[in-house]
């Protein structure tokens, strides 16, 4: 949105001084006790019909896909999923590396944004970090159980056993382990952190009963005393801080998996920053896909603005043409460098018998978010929705041509494989995909899914020196800063 400019008089010279215009993050002048009551009313309100249209469905696959697939696997063997001897990595890997890129949003929006200060992400923070959470516990599913003996999983730690077997701590895998466990740790501390507030508010409208028992043990007695916001605020900061390099570090540590690798289509150094900003790229499209229906079905349209959604789907197409970019580098650099191995291996994925696939990539994650160099394309739901779910497809697509076509066709003929995914592991993915719609429903049903507390500080009313400037019409926009202090100075 183009910023518009007027001019205020200075308070102690009287020189006019440019202000920047920006658009209210909360519409229609709502009070602080509508924005409480709208919020804390999805919870205390029965829920309606449509989020049972969506929850029983979504339950039931999550039983039948993820309970009824898992438990066949382990009583079967991991043979029932359609790997073989050269293609180990199948859909198990695929999605496993899907659902830990969904995660990234959710850690960006809360803590990098919080960093810059964006006070945009205020409405839209509390639900992506709830679905980092949900996809990182989908993620684990995958590795845990492709380990075969899933009881011996917890060889992964490097822990004393009573075999004495040791992990490879140069293998990228255990750091896997180590990167994913400490992200999946640290969101959630953050996540529950700043519930804390919303969840005393919670507690103090509860009638008497388990309700408020339960809102108010989580709510760690709260009451919200100045001593208790400045140990909040630290602790906030602190974490957002600590959060902020496991943004870059664990879909880096995750493409390590592939990067250290000797396999042609692997070996490149572009993979880390290629990752992480796929990761980010995918992680704001879940987050448009959860949000804008639940913006509808609960009527958050004065919180959950056009303004957010524009923000995001800037972020995707800023995202998504530097993820255009890695393609083609990976292109360039397969074919300039002269190894044809490299070269026959990118052939394959483009010329093989996935290339549906990679075509797939292409026209989801490169051609569909350029149609957001159009405004009226960012304000159109149904477009964003449209372009959201076209990009969900498409890193899900990525992650398969990086995996299946490059072990499908490696360095011997008598190894090439074409592999295709058995009714267990799509079972399997399915089931995953209602497990974390069934978490996210069960979120927005019993926890507070917009920040009460932040989105109260982005009113008007909220800046301190409000009341100073309440007679100029355009009182709680910011005044640049630098400007003044030139003006000033020359008077």
């Amino acid at each position: 949105m183009a910023s518009t400019s007027e001019t205020a008089p200075h308070q102690d010279s009287g020189i006019k001084l440019p202000v920047l215009k920006r658009e209210k993050l909360i519409l229609n002048e709502r009070s602080y006790h509508w924005i409480t009551d709208r919020i804390c009313g999805i919870i205390e309100n029965r829920q309606p019909f449509i989020w049972w249209l969506l929850f029983i469905p979504s339950s039931l696959i999550a039983l039948i896909g993820v309970g009824g697939g898992l438990t066949y696997l382990v009583a079967s063997g991991v043979g029932v999923w359609g790997m073989s001897n050269r293609v180990f990595w199948g859909w198990d890997i695929t999605n496993f590396v899907f659902w830990i890129g969904i995660g990234h949003a959710g850690t960006l929006i809360s803590a990098v944004l919080f960093l810059t200060r964006q006070n945009w992400r205020t409405s839209i923070n509390r639900a992506a970090e709830a679905m980092t959470i949900f996809a990182v516990i989908c993620a684990g599913i995958f590795p845990a159980f492709h380990v075969g003996r899933v009881w011996f999983a917890w060889f992964l730690a490097p822990i004393p056993n009573a075999n004495a077997i040791w992990q490879n701590f140069k293998s990228p895998l255990l750091w896997d382990v180590f990167a994913v466990s400490t992200y999946f740790t640290i969101s959630l501390i953050f996540w529950y952190l700043g519930m804390v507030p919303d969840l005393a508010t919670i507690r103090d409208r509860c009638k008497p009963g388990i309700r408020k028992i339960l809102y108010g043990i989580f709510a760690l007695g709260w009451r919200g005393g100045n001593r208790q916001w400045s140990h909040y605020e630290m602790a906030y900061l602190l974490l957002a801080a600590l959060s902020t390099p496991l943004v870059l570090s664990v879909h880096s540590v995750v493409s390590f998996d592939f990067a250290t690798s000797v396999v042609p289509g692997w070996h490149t150094t572009i993979f880390p920053p290629y990752f992480v900003a796929g990761a980010i790229f995918g992680g704001f499209a879940m987050v448009l896909t959860i949000m804008i229906p639940a913006r509808f079905i609960y009527g958050l349209q004065d919180m959950i603005t056009m303004k957010h959604i524009d923000n995001m789907a800037k972020i995707i197409l800023l995202t998504g043409t530097i993820v255009g970019y890695a393609y083609l580098m990976e292109l360039f650099v397969a074919f300039y460098s002269g190894a044809i191995y490299e070269m026959d291996a990118f052939k394959f994925r483009i010329a093989g018998p996935y290339w549906w696939a990679y075509a797939a990539m292409m026209s989801c994650n490169v051609l569909s978010p350029q149609i957001f160099w159009f405004k009226s394309m960012r304000e159109n739901l149904w477009v964003v929705m449209i372009v959201a779910m076209c990009v969900n497809v498409g890193m899900w697509f990525e992650r398969f041509v990086i995996i299946v076509t490059t072990l499908a066709r490696m360095w011997l003929p008598g190894d090439w494989k074409t592999y295709s995914p058995s009714g267990v592991e799509m079972m399997t993915f399915v089931g995953t995909i209602g497990l974390f719609l069934t978490l996210f429903l069960l979120f927005l049903r019993f926890l507070p899914c917009i920040n009460i507390a932040e989105v109260k500080w982005a009113k008007l009313e909220s800046d301190p020196h409000f009341e100073d400037n309440e007679s100029h019409p355009d009182a709680g926009t910011i005044e640049i800063a630098a400007y003044q202090h030139e003006l000033t100075g020359k008077n």
